[in-house]
């Protein structure tokens, strides 16, 4: 295969005798507009500091102002935008998608605070503790507020097919239908596939009921291009490129403004289990083995119990009202007793609110067939032996919340795979196995992307994401995300 750049021109560069328009990433627009958040929440964060410190007086002045707060609060804005260029918090590939951002800017406040703290004691400025720790830890949780309310925004947009990168995706056939089917899945990662290039032949891919016009064989990347105008290649698995061809592909693509990506074989690994280490003289990519143990796994658990008991604390006259009109509304107990399976195949009771009639087990056989779910999962919409109250309770999912105690006595996790019933883990396979891995939880990344909408195979796919891939972060990402996932109740029966 040979693959050569032409020159380049105002225009662009020069493909086969036809100037391939250079094309701004519209990321980059974005993370202009993230630079004016983080600046506005940054002053407005020093200057709520100020206010609280000095105290407004009766006349609406702020009294107590000096030279030293007036001096930190003029800096800290260009500062913080310093450092978080230096921690790449503006760099577009982790703008928009995954845990990295926010976790970026997490450090960008650990390391705003210790350069303040090095900087006021070099110069010898006085500048109270309290204010430099409540105007940080204000400035990092308001950053991260106004990025996640950036991210719904960018993702809305996405979602009407605005700003989205037009790929061209090479591989074989499986790899490159792997790869769209990914992308389908997620159009908030800002990607749309517009053509492909494939061995064999074909016309067309069909990929989720998509038809993807086939532009030509893998080894014929520049003409394709120019036909689906795409701005990304990305190469899937081997790409079906001879030796060599992947270097010819990225040097016939300097400058033109088109992005190279590459989509291993090794898929569902997220980047902090994937290293590229130069081995004599080649890149080669180094995957991780997932940590189920250690001090992260600690303050996870230990996290935990610490939120499971506030919760039960602070819930306890809900969830005793909640449980008397249970028993009120039907007759009955109020809690649901189930026997689920847990880490490493243990098998536990969890507690749930009933939400059905008390012979709901033994009318499972007569509704088996009118199952709506495609995998091990009983799942019906407009299930009859939800009693009226249950429903609702279901909508929000308040049904779950005696699973606090599963949670404090270490059954169960705030956050992790869906707790499988013994009878579906008897019908696991190898891999599916895997989600026994760690301990169940009260939410997860199924329950965040579409509940009990999900086919089976992609609410596996999550769960094993999650088991290969936690990592603190995304916990919490999750947990954010289950707010507005229960607020709307979509896929909750």
């Amino acid at each position: 295969m040979e693959l050569r750049s032409g020159p380049v021109t105002s225009q662009g560069v020069d493909i086969g005798g036809t100037s391939l328009l250079r094309r701004r990433p519209p990321e980059l627009s974005f993370a202009r507009a993230l630079v004016v958040i983080d600046a506005l929440a940054v002053a407005l964060a020093f200057g709520m500091a100020y206010v609280l410190r000095a105290g407004v007086s009766g006349e609406g002045s702020v009294e107590g102002t000096s030279l030293s707060f007036v001096l930190v609060a003029v800096l800290a804005g260009p500062l913080w935008l310093a450092v978080t260029v230096l921690s790449g918090g503006y760099e577009v590939r982790v703008l928009g998608i995954g845990a990295d951002e926010y976790r970026r800017v997490l450090n960008v406040g650990l390391r705003f605070f210790a350069l303040v703290a090095i900087l006021v004691y070099l110069t010898d400025v006085e500048v109270p503790r309290a204010f430099v720790v409540t105007a940080v830890s204000s400035a990092a949780a308001l950053t991260m507020f106004g990025r996640y309310r950036a991210r719904k925004w960018l993702h809305d947009q996405r979602a009407r097919g605005r700003g989205l990168r037009r790929v061209l995706a090479v591989g074989t056939i499986e790899a490159v239908s792997d790869l769209a089917r990914h992308l389908y899945r997620t159009p908030h990662a800002g990607f749309r596939v517009v053509g492909v290039c494939v061995p064999g032949g074909v016309n067309a891919l069909s990929v989720d009921e998509a038809n993807l016009p086939v532009e030509g064989e893998p080894d014929q990347v520049r003409t394709a291009l120019l036909a689906c105008r795409a701005d990304v290649v990305a190469v899937a698995g081997e790409g079906g490129l001879p030796s060599g061809g992947l270097r010819a592909l990225a040097w016939e693509l300097e400058g033109s403004g088109v992005e190279l990506i590459v989509a291993p074989a090794v898929t569902d690994v997220a980047g902090p289990r994937i290293a590229i280490r130069p081995v004599a003289g080649l890149p080669l990519l180094h995957v991780e083995e997932p940590r189920f143990s250690g001090a992260a796994r600690l303050f996870k658990g230990c996290f935990d119990r610490l939120v499971a008991g506030v919760g039960l604390v602070v819930l306890a006259p809900f969830l005793v009202g909640l449980g008397v009109l249970v028993r009120r509304t039907s007759p009955g107990p109020a809690l649901f007793r189930q026997e689920r399976v847990g880490r490493d195949g243990r098998v536990f009771v969890i507690r749930k609110f009933r939400t059905m009639r008390t012979t709901a087990e033994e009318e499972l056989d007569t509704l088996i067939h009118r199952n709506e779910h495609d995998g091990l999962l009983f799942k019906l919409r407009d299930d009859p032996r939800c009693t009226p109250f249950g429903r609702w309770l279901r909508r929000f999912s308040l049904d779950e919340l005696p699973q606090l105690w599963n949670v404090l006595a270490g059954h169960m996790s705030l956050v992790g795979p869906r707790p499988p019933l013994p009878n579906e883990v008897e019908r696991y396979g190898d891999d599916v196995r895997r989600r026994l891995l760690v301990k169940p939880g009260l939410t997860g990344l199924w329950q965040v992307s579409g509940r009990a909408d999900l086919p089976w195979e992609e609410a596996v796919r999550l769960d094993l994401y999650y088991v290969d891939n936690w990592s603190p972060a995304l916990d919490f990402l999750i947990l954010w995300k289950t707010v507005n996932a229960v607020a709307r109740g979509r896929g909750a029966y």
